[in-house]
């Protein structure tokens, strides 16, 4: 492993823009940004949560498909201090209420119109304590919740000095993520992951599949997943490669991506491979 691995994830993306800079770090749809770019959008995500009261340790959940959006609300509230709080899109409304009382999630971070589903909708009527605000990544925003846009608009509020005394809070030991397992053989049970430790596996994971600059990764993995969030959104960072978020697997979708966008990673189970095969 290289001797300047950042310690924290918003040195990670700190560490991205300065090396690679001028590369491509996120193709979405119309959406092109470089690695200098990607970060200007997760500061001005991070004084966002900052001006929004966010404070250091506060658990915050996004429960969106694979969007541009999710990456910058993750790295952005890192960078706030805050925890992140991971909800699968397979989940029904009570699973998902379930988790975040739990974590004592304080704010989420979702879509209304992924898949003819409104995961807004789904949590009427249910107790959820802690829930201070709702920010739509995507779709039509509803009274009670806040547009992604408008969420951002409050950036100007707080200062680069007041991002850069949370990040320098930030110990490689304080916790990133906490992630839930699927709940197939109980409730599902809340995996702490490290700042630190997510880094060092991740370089490792990297190393070991030769994911490397200039490579062009089809991000088909989830991001609330482990398999997403690490080895695709973190390990990118690490390593310079494009990520290229798709937010359904589906063989024809895939197949005409991996020559529009010369891609040249596509991780994934057996049964992804099985499928394109047949």
């Amino acid at each position: 492993m290289s001797d300047d691995l950042p310690e924290t994830i918003p040195a990670a993306v700190a560490r991205a823009a300065e090396r690679f800079g001028a590369a491509e770090a996120m193709v979405d749809g119309d959406e092109r940004w470089t690695f200098a770019e990607l970060a200007e959008r997760v500061d001005e995500a991070a004084r966002a949560f900052v001006a929004s009261g966010v404070q250091p340790g506060e658990r915050i959940s996004i429960w969106a498909p694979n969007v541009a959006e999710w990456a910058v609300a993750e790295l952005g509230l890192h960078t706030a201090g805050a925890v992140l709080v991971p909800l699968s899109t397979r989940l029904k409304g009570r699973e998902a209420a379930d988790i975040m009382r739990r974590a004592r999630v304080t704010r989420l971070f979702t879509v209304t119109d992924f898949l003819d589903t409104d995961y807004v909708a789904l949590l009427d009527g249910l107790e959820l304590p802690d829930l201070a605000e709702t920010v739509i990544l995507r779709g039509t925003v509803p009274e009670r919740a806040v547009a992604w846009t408008d969420f951002l608009a409050r950036a100007g509020v707080a200062t680069p000095e007041d991002v850069a005394d949370r990040v320098a809070a930030i110990d490689p030991d304080d916790v990133s993520d906490i992630l839930f397992t699927s709940g197939t053989t109980g409730a599902p049970k809340g995996a702490m992951l490290r700042h630190g430790a997510g880094i060092r596996a991740f370089t490792a994971w990297s190393d070991v599949i030769g994911l490397t600059e200039g490579d062009r990764y089809l991000i088909v993995n989830p991001f609330f997943h482990s398999f997403g969030l690490k080895a695709g959104i973190l390990a990118c960072l690490l390593k310079g490669a494009t990520m290229v978020p798709h937010a359904v697997f589906d063989v024809p979708s895939v197949m005409a991506r991996i020559p529009e966008e010369r891609i040249s990673v596509l991780p994934g189970p057996p049964a992804i491979y099985q499928t394109m095969l047949n």
